[in-house]
């Protein structure tokens, strides 16, 4: 049995820290720091090596984008996934933070089930990115944000069906949806996207998502089959 991810909560609310501590440890998920500001969140990240950072946007100071970047572009061995912590589902920052490197990010009211099930899936890179909401956040914000269009990527290196594949998965398509959408073995499919993120020089597939928009190989509004949208 795999050992349980390890998690720094980065939010300058003291009871959402607690209560989000006491959720995860109440299922055997190590907390091993909290944070009240993007300084003490990169200080915490640098100092334990957390596999996942819970990071508020809005903290005093160096708020959550900031230190979301630093976290990211510093070079760290195996850097820790982030999961963006937010009140509104469409909130502008989210973009940006994910054009940065996050990988996905979770309300704030989110159930105790849910934000169990997304820090131990947020490893694998497929977490958080089947919710329609990722990819309306997406449609809205890609247009409007050209400042933060950091992952434009050349795509003339990924094969007709790898282009198939990701734009399939920017339409909100999990594996499960990509394999019986192109009559493939979920394992096939996972070879696909593996070899989408390493020609993209991508994280996971939350980068993937904003580099399908960016890029034009899917618009604002357009969904994929198996979405219902």
């Amino acid at each position: 049995m795999s050992e349980p991810p390890r998690v720094v909560i980065a939010d300058d609310q003291a009871l959402v820290r607690t209560g989000f501590r006491l959720i995860l440890a109440a299922d055997g998920i190590d907390v091993v720091a909290e944070a009240s500001d993007g300084d003490e969140a990169v200080a915490a990240v640098h100092r334990t090596r957390p596999d996942l950072v819970l990071m508020d946007i809005r903290m005093p100071g160096t708020d959550g984008l900031e230190a979301t970047r630093r976290i990211l572009s510093e070079a760290v061995p195996d850097p820790p996934r982030i999961l963006i912590l937010t009140t509104f589902d469409l909130d502008r920052y989210v973009y940006a933070a994910l054009t940065a490197g996050a990988s996905g990010f979770l309300l704030k009211d989110v159930t105790p089930e849910h934000l169990v099930a997304a820090v131990r899936l947020a490893r694998t890179g497929d977490a958080l990115l089947a919710p329609a909401i990722t990819r309306r956040l997406v449609e809205r914000f890609v247009a409007n944000a050209p400042q933060t269009a950091a992952l434009h990527r050349d795509l003339s290196g990924l094969t007709p069906r790898e282009l198939e594949v990701l734009r399939s998965l920017a339409g909100g398509l999990s594996n499960a949806e990509l394999a019986a959408h192109f009559h493939l073995s979920e394992s096939t499919v996972k070879t696909h996207v593996a070899r989408i993120l390493a020609k993209l020089h991508l994280r996971d597939r939350a980068q993937a998502v904003v580099v399908a928009y960016e890029t034009g190989l899917i618009t604002p509004g357009t969904g994929a089959r198996g979405t219902g949208l």
